[in-house]
């Protein structure tokens, strides 16, 4: 690593560290403290059994609390941890404070955030571990590039801090806003000796290793202009950097019936833009990006939406169609979620039954009819801290599609949760 990467590391992780010690230490300082936390447990059951996976029931549970310091009308603090257990070895067995959140698996105790927010008049200056998303469209969000996620469970994926800092300038009806990232983080991606690797029948018989990648060690970066108006938004985009999903290569082992899995992560150039415009019967959203890369083996394509959403009484409605087309074809292979659920019909709603219930479905539906994911759940609060999720999930299709592929992961989960 250069000199000057090395630098701006430690420059960038001694500024988060800073910001912790400012939130917990400096009391005469600290003018509104608040927090917010959760404790859950969710037990999920996969009626049937994958070829790589005969485990039928998954037990997690997640701890986050988060703590959120206001010193001056200028200047706050936001932190916030992780802790984690699951049944499946899923989890880390190590108790060290994670930060990168770079690992394989999901760490026992992670730090999900902390960052500083400094904002005077028109400029707001967020810098340390966040969370940055661009984009206006649902399910397949082509625009933003800032976002890797947790695919450990393809379907039930949550997203992932990055750590970097954003500018924000807002005049008038005109967005300003640039983020840069000294830091890759990559999705994490599905285990391979585990049912969300979809393993063909016939290859059963390999075991699979996978070999550590070579993460980026380049700055991304990234701007974005949107206008606000009165019958009208509407965004454009740029991103320089790397695909936070990877490209995937297989090569045989040591041994013959041993497989080597090789992820490595391409350059990534992106050029896109939102909109949303309201109309008296729908608000109808459009979002769009270009995607080119300087990588010999990654492909060039785009990747558009389409949808319009109702929001009547307590229905919200969406739906739309997600859409890829490929420009230049050189992947051979890549584990690449939001180009796999493009070509696809989409739709979500949810329904408020009452301030304690709710209800929501979401689905894909391939163009062609070779795949299916369809996602309903049920939420029920009781009192102020007690709340109950039932979700089911279906997928099929043919083994060749990307839905098609997990058609044996169909499932149902439990949650409880208690917030404090």
């Amino acid at each position: 690593m250069s000199g000057s990467r090395a630098w701006w590391r430690a420059g960038a992780r001694s500024a988060c560290f800073l910001a912790a010690s400012w939130c917990t230490g400096g009391p005469c300082l600290a003018q509104t403290v608040t927090q917010r936390g959760f404790v859950e447990a969710r037990a999920t059951l996969f009626p049937q059994d994958a070829p790589n996976d005969t485990q039928n029931g998954v037990l997690d549970i997640l701890a986050r609390e988060e703590v959120f310091v206001v010193l001056t009308p200028w200047l706050q603090f936001a932190s916030g941890v992780d802790v984690r257990a699951n049944s499946h070895e899923q989890v880390s067995t190590s108790w060290r404070p994670d930060f990168g959140d770079r690992g394989r698996l999901r760490p026992a105790m992670s730090i999900r955030r902390l960052s500083s927010t400094m904002a005077h008049g028109p400029v707001t200056l967020d810098a340390g571990k966040q969370f940055i998303r661009w984009g206006k469209t649902d399910i397949v969000t082509p625009t933003d590039r800032f976002a890797p996620r947790d695919f450990l469970d393809v379907i039930g994926n949550e997203f992932l801090p990055v750590t970097g800092a954003r500018l924000t300038l807002q005049a008038r009806d005109e967005t300003f806003e640039v983020a840069w990232m000294p830091f890759f983080t990559p999705s994490r991606l599905p285990l391979s000796n585990q049912r969300w690797t979809a393993v063909p029948p016939s290859s059963a018989v390999f075991s699979f290793t996978e070999v550590k990648a070579t993460l980026p060690d380049r700055a991304q970066a990234g701007v974005r202009w949107a206008h606000t108006g009165s019958g009208s938004e509407y965004a454009l985009s740029f991103f320089d950097g790397f695909n936070h999903l990877p490209n995937i290569a297989v090569r045989s082992g040591a041994d013959p019936l041993e497989l080597e899995i090789l992820a490595s992560y391409p350059a990534l150039r992106m050029v896109g833009g939102d909109a949303a415009l309201p109309t008296h019967w729908f608000m109808a959203k459009v979002e769009a990006a270009y995607f080119t890369s300087s990588t010999p083996d990654a492909d060039e394509y785009v990747l558009y939406v389409v949808q319009l959403e109702r929001q009547t009484g307590e229905w919200l409605i969406m739906g739309g169609y997600a859409g890829e087309a490929v420009t230049k074809r050189r992947t051979i292979g890549s584990f690449a979620p939001d180009r796999g659920l493009t070509r696809s019909v989409i739709a979500r709603a949810s329904y408020t039954i009452d301030p304690n219930r709710s209800a929501a479905f979401e689905c894909a539906v391939r163009e062609n009819g070779d795949g299916l994911y369809a996602k309903g759940e049920y939420s029920m609060a009781r009192g102020q801290h007690w709340r109950t999720m039932v979700i089911a999930a279906l997928l099929a299709g043919r083994a060749a599609d990307f839905l098609g592929q997990y058609r044996r992961n169909s499932h149902l989960a439990l949650s409880l949760r208690y917030s404090f």
